[in-house]
Order: C-alpha cells, then sequence, then structure tokens
C-alpha cells in the first residue's frame, strides 16, 4: 500500500488512521503530553512502529490503540480501522454526558433574552410586581 512504511511520526500517524481531524490538532495533543507511546509522553516527531501502543487523550475520552500498520498517508475511514487495534472504553452513554453553557470569551454582557434563559437554567425567582426584573439577593 502507498505511504506505507516500518515507522512513521506518532502526530502523522495518529491524523492518518482519523484520531483527529487535523494534523495539527495531533501536533497540539502531542505538544500538550495528551499522547502517549508505550506509556511515555511524546513529541510530535516520535516514531511509531507497528506493535507500539498509543494513548490519545482527545475530545473528553482516551483512545487506546494498537498500532497493526504504519502508514503516513490518510486513508479512508475502512482502510484507517484496519490500521489499528482499537483497547479504548466505550464511551460514556449520552444521557451520562453533562451539557454545560459555555458563552463565547469576549462576547460581551448577555442580552436581557440571554440572561433570562440564565435566570431559568440556574432556577432564580423573579420578584413579585417588577415586570421583568430579577429577585435581589437579601
Amino acid at each position: 500500500m502507498a505511504g506505507e512504511q516500518l515507522s512513521v511520526r506518532v502526530d502523522s500517524w495518529i491524523w492518518s488512521v482519523r484520531l483527529t481531524k487535523t494534523r495539527s490538532i495531533a501536533s497540539d495533543a502531542c505538544r500538550g503530553g495528551h499522547v502517549r507511546v508505550n506509556g511515555v509522553r511524546v513529541k510530535p516527531a516520535h516514531a511509531v512502529r507497528v506493535g507500539d501502543e498509543v494513548r490519545l487523550r482527545h475530545e473528553g475520552r482516551e483512545r487506546i490503540v494498537v498500532v497493526s500498520r504504519a502508514i503516513t498517508k490518510r486513508v479512508g475511514a475502512a482502510v484507517a480501522a484496519e490500521c489499528y487495534v482499537d483497547k479504548s472504553p466505550p464511551p460514556p452513554p449520552r444521557e451520562e454526558t453533562v451539557i454545560v453553557a459555555v458563552r463565547a470569551r469576549g462576547a460581551g454582557r448577555p442580552t436581557k433574552r440571554e440572561r433570562r434563559s440564565i435566570d431559568k437554567l440556574l432556577a432564580r425567582p423573579m420578584e413579585e410586581g417588577q415586570w421583568g426584573t430579577r429577585a435581589r439577593p437579601e
């Protein structure tokens, strides 16, 4: 197969087998200490060979894979699945995943509509007789 070698860069391999969307995300994960090869934190240029165990913490879960084929070119999903043996634990069920509302940094103050939805989410009561104002802490 084209692009197959004895050893390949870990960031390139992670991207090639579709564990991350881009190679730069894979490189950033390596630099951030989120990638381990055989239990050791590695830099993006570390060589990966067949039989190595790669652990990747990405998008809130840990992926544990064993390299079965070292490739450098990005391939289709079906071929990518043949390049590693997945030993990672199953992802948590969707109902256990907590959804957290996040405001974009620098977005400014919330609008009246956003503030009301925040108050509703946090179960803050409205004052009696005050049309559209929040209850003040006593």
